[in-house]
């Protein structure tokens, strides 16, 4: 099919979003969304979105994040002789190389590291490979579920069965992670799914300027009543509306079209550890010798009896069977087929009903409020006008019933304060 008539925005409503948050001086996260360019590379390749996370002095986080985005799509597109799951992890780790190069050449950039959370979303389903804390969600209907595990220390603690209560839980530094790019010259990639795909599943991808600040379910909320785009805003500004201690970035995608459905595709299951890409043609030596063992089994019995022929006769039934594997790609199939319920990791790690909407509606009125009458308290003045319309036609929308419509009024309320807030307090740095 052309590239012309594969239109994404009708299957897939997509959105990446990163910013520096109320207290940092830069922004070392980083993002990406790569679309595949046509069917065929659908087919192949599928969507890849990709959200890293940087650490290191200077300027050092900020050039490990782009490192990373920018070698997992480059490295992962051109990996055509794999599968697609083998090929992210490729490409993950590759990217750890690079980044460890360079970290190792230049003393302003020694140890540098970053998270890196990808999604591929495949006719097969949704593949997450993933370093660090950074997260990939699943919205399906009223559950939001985590994809992946935290490579941090309370995550390892609690899984070796360290951790008896959240008492103990809350002792330990939340943001100590356990693994990441560039510090070390190797390093261990996780990979999850394939996730079978339904006509509105909506995929998150963040850093933890997110979810330090916003709980996971209040992440479901915004997802199940916004489109994409309205909620990564919402969940930006409330991020930030809570203190914004951290960069905070999100990439999200919609399932809208059957194009991105797994059961509409119909797609062979993923293989992972066989013969990947097609098998090279044999090379005619091998006919070759097919045809001279049998003419001389043929000849040997015809001359001397049938008893001369047994030994070329066998060469002959050998070399017929390898070539009969080769033809019909047999040994193709000696890999792990994914799907029908055999999957990578152990993912969903964690699951939540999200907050109801009622209730996320007056929460965030609330914080709303909150903000207006503490940003009065420090005379801060701003003309309030369209804020308090913002608010009104919130409450007029959610009386009448069309929450959607409602909570996008919220979206333009928390605007408009995160956005004075932030003004101010980044005036302070």
């Amino acid at each position: 099919m052309a590239a012309s008539s594969y239109d994404w925005s009708a299957s897939l409503d997509h959105v990446a979003s990163s910013d520096v948050g109320m207290r940092r001086a830069n922004n070392q996260d980083a993002c990406a969304i790569s679309l595949a360019a046509d069917e065929d590379d659908w087919l192949e390749h599928g969507h890849l979105l990709v959200v890293a996370d940087g650490m290191g002095a200077h300027a050092a986080g900020e050039l490990a994040s782009k490192l990373a985005v920018d070698n997992v799509v480059h490295i992962y597109r051109k990996s055509d002789q794999m599968s697609p799951p083998e090929a992210l992890e490729k490409a993950i780790r590759e990217s750890n190389d690079e980044i460890h190069r360079r970290g190792e050449a230049n003393l302003d950039f020694h140890n540098m590291g970053t998270t890196c959370s990808a999604l591929l979303l495949l006719p097969q389903g949704a593949i997450a490979g993933h370093v660090g804390d950074s997260r990939v969600y699943r919205l399906r209907g009223k559950k939001i579920e985590q994809l992946t595990f935290d490579h941090s220390l309370v995550w390892e603690m609690r899984e070796a069965g360290q951790l008896s209560s959240k008492e103990e839980e809350n002792q330990v530094p939340k943001n100590v992670i356990t693994r990441s790019l560039g510090p070390q010259p190797t390093v261990k990639v996780d990979l999850e799914g394939p996730f079978p795909t339904q006509h509105g599943d909506k995929f998150l991808l963040c850093s933890d300027g997110l979810t330090g600040r916003v709980a996971d379910a209040e992440i479901g909320a915004a997802l199940s009543v916004l489109p994409v785009e309205k909620a990564t805003t919402l969940l930006i500004n409330l991020a930030n509306l809570r203190g914004g201690p951290d960069n905070i970035t999100i990439v999200s995608a919609a399932v809208v079209g059957n194009e991105m459905v797994t059961s509409h595709v119909g797609a062979a299951p993923l293989t992972i550890g066989g013969p990947s890409g097609p098998r090279p043609p044999l090379h005619p030596a091998w006919w070759i010798a097919l045809g001279v063992s049998g003419l001389l089994a043929a000849a040997l019995g015809v001359a001397n009896g049938w008893s001369w022929s047994i030994l070329p006769a066998v060469v002959f039934v050998c070399l017929a069977f390898v070539i009969g594997v080769q033809k019909a790609d047999l040994l193709g199939a000696t890999g792990v087929r994914l799907g029908g319920g055999r999957r990578l990791g152990k993912g969903p790690h964690r699951s939540f009903q999200v907050v109801a909407p009622p209730r996320f509606f007056d929460t965030i009125l609330d914080i709303l409020a909150s903000g207006r009458a503490s940003a009065v308290e420090r005379k801060w003045n701003s003309e309030w006008a369209e804020f308090d319309q913002h608010l009104e036609k919130a409450r007029e929308r959610n009386g009448a019933g069309d929450k959607t419509a409602a909570f996008e009024s919220l979206v333009d309320a928390s605007t408009f304060l995160a956005n004075l807030v932030q003004q101010r307090t980044r005036a302070s740095l």
